[in-house]
């Protein structure tokens, strides 16, 4: 961590002391907090060290500095996923990305594991999803595969589309789902969710309907195979609020 210098300053007196050691112990925490997710906001809210991001928005903003979300970039970095926070940004109606994350990777017990293909995740969701990965998945895979989660391969995340056949926003369009295609393993098989869920061998089968039941646990909403065709090759998970599960 890098060294913080102290400036000394005219004698205080003990009101003033106290005053300043307060913000100076709120700044440290704030500090410490955010610098396990590999980037610190600068004074204006912009990320002080660079990271390529697809212009997904047509109006870019500051960081979140909500209470709520700079709780949960704080939770979430000390849980030890890798993460930068996005500004927040809006598209076309109904579509934005407010308090977003991107993900670069998951924390498990050992080791962390691998994401693709995501983009914007809100922060409640992108900690739903690693304590799915953590909790639900990579022990799902050991104890019904004999081998542990290697990576989460994904169809995306934020998209600022409609819900197939209404005029309802998606919650794609506000970066609170995700859509997960498949598992690899460490051993180097893939478990997918539209080539094993009926297909599969029977303990590929019970692992996909394992981690099915857990994400229900963890996400407002979950949509698999079993609910439309729209779905057969994927799970569609869906912010915290709620508890809808097909």
């Amino acid at each position: 961590m890098k060294r913080t210098s102290i400036t000394q300053d005219l004698p205080l007196n003990r009101k003033a002391k106290t005053a300043f050691a307060a913000r100076a112990i709120i700044l440290a925490a704030s500090t410490v907090a955010l610098a396990g997710c590999g980037i610190l906001p600068s004074s204006n809210g912009s990320p002080s060290r660079g990271s390529s991001k697809p212009p997904v928005s047509s109006t870019q903003g500051n960081i979140s500095n909500r209470t709520a979300d700079r709780t949960c970039f704080a939770q979430l970095s000390a849980s030890g996923v890798r993460f930068d926070p996005l500004p927040d940004a809006y598209g076309a109606p109904g579509c934005s990305k407010l308090g977003t994350v991107q993900l670069s990777a998951l924390a498990g017990d050992r080791s962390r594991f691998g994401i693709s293909n995501i983009g914007p995740v809100q922060c409640r969701t992108a900690s739903a999803f690693n304590g799915w990965a953590r909790f639900g998945v990579d022990r799902a895979a050991k104890q019904i595969l004999g081998s542990g989660l290697e990576r989460i391969e994904t169809m995306g995340s934020y998209s600022c589309r409609n819900v197939a056949g209404t005029s309802r926003r998606s919650a794609h369009a506000r970066a609170e789902a995700i859509d997960i295609s498949g598992f690899l393993l460490k051993d180097g098989r893939r478990v997918s969710v539209q080539g094993d869920w009926s297909r599969g061998s029977a303990a590929e089968r019970e692992f996909l309907r394992v981690v099915h039941k857990s994400a229900c646990k963890r996400f407002g909403t979950v949509l698999g195979p079993d609910y439309n065709r729209a779905h057969e090759d994927h799970f569609h998970v869906e912010g915290t609020d709620g508890s809808f599960c097909r």
